[in-house]
């Protein structure tokens, strides 16, 4: 079942394409946009990507700022190399086993695909807004922008 909105997002550690590990309690008391896509390189994750690169520092810019975090199944290298290829900005965590995509409830579309799904998460952990964006990922952005403005962030 996927998180809802209200909700408390589970803890979770995951390694960065970096190779550091990334806790969700080290943006503890922020903002932040978590975001699911199936694959690097895939062209609708690849212009997901890109379109949070796009907006990313209308996000920072947002009172309080909003860190943007995305998270597949890629391997660390396959992160690595993606993140280098798109110059993206936010880090890409690596979830080989789906531990973290099923705490969020992310479903597998005809039991293979994973759905490319986002969380807008307060400060206090809690799921302010849900999207899914399987075919329309520019439009996917601007409805969070739009949601977190009209929020004033909050």
């Amino acid at each position: 079942m996927v998180l809802n909105i209200g909700e408390v997002v589970p803890e979770f550690e995951l390694e960065t394409s970096e190779g550091d590990m990334f806790r969700l309690s080290d943006l503890e008391g922020q903002w932040k946009v978590v975001f699911f896509f199936a694959k690097s390189g895939s062209p609708t994750c690849k212009r997901g990507c890109l379109s949070f690169k796009e907006q990313y520092e209308l996000f920072q810019s947002l009172e309080p700022s909003v860190e943007v975090i995305g998270i597949s199944q890629d391997t660390v290298q396959q992160h690595k190399k993606f993140k280098k290829e798109l110059d993206l900005p936010f880090p890409l965590l690596s979830d080989q086993e789906r531990n973290v995509a099923e705490k969020f409830g992310v479903p597998l579309h005809l039991g293979l695909f994973p759905s490319k799904s986002s969380f807008v998460i307060g400060p206090d952990n809690t799921v302010h807004h849900v999207y899914d964006w399987l075919f329309r990922p520019r439009k996917h952005v601007a409805q969070i922008i739009s949601a977190l403005s009209g929020d004033g962030g909050q």
